[in-house]
């Protein structure tokens, strides 16, 4: 399970997909696709695609097996419900969420593998950048 807000699916972005179905014998890529409302309160502006379009280009995207939308407030349940055995982090990933995400699964009494992915070109294909936002 990955996660992100996906605004438009990049190399790097299918480098991360990559990346993480390498983790699993046989991989079943689900793609949390960020809330609108989330998206908005942690970058401070409105994600380019809705949510729902967000979602239906990564479900139709070849590397992706599912594609899920996140949870409106906190994280946790969506997780709980998709049942991962993996969760791969991107290079870039951070807050509480991320730091709290472990104790949370044990919490939950999930067994989930936390992994954190190698960055790919982030100079070049960061979504922001490819966007001309800066970083």
């Amino acid at each position: 399970m990955v996660f992100g807000t996906f605004d438009m699916i990049h190399a790097g972005h299918e480098n991360l997909f990559q990346q993480a179905k390498a983790l699993a014998k046989e991989p079943h890529l689900i793609v949390s696709v960020a809330r609108d409302s989330n998206v908005e309160r942690i970058k401070g502006k409105k994600p380019r695609n809705s949510e729902v379009a967000r979602q239906a280009a990564l479900a139709a995207h070849p590397l992706v097996d599912e594609a899920i939308l996140g949870d409106e407030n906190g994280y946790i349940e969506h997780i709980i419900s998709a049942k991962p055995d993996i969760i791969a982090l991107g290079y870039d990933q951070s807050g509480d969420y991320v730091e709290d995400l472990q104790k949370d699964l044990t919490r939950s009494g999930l067994r989930v593998k936390v992994v954190r992915l190698q960055a790919f070109e982030p100079h070049r294909l960061k979504t922001s950048k490819l966007n001309g936002e800066g970083n």
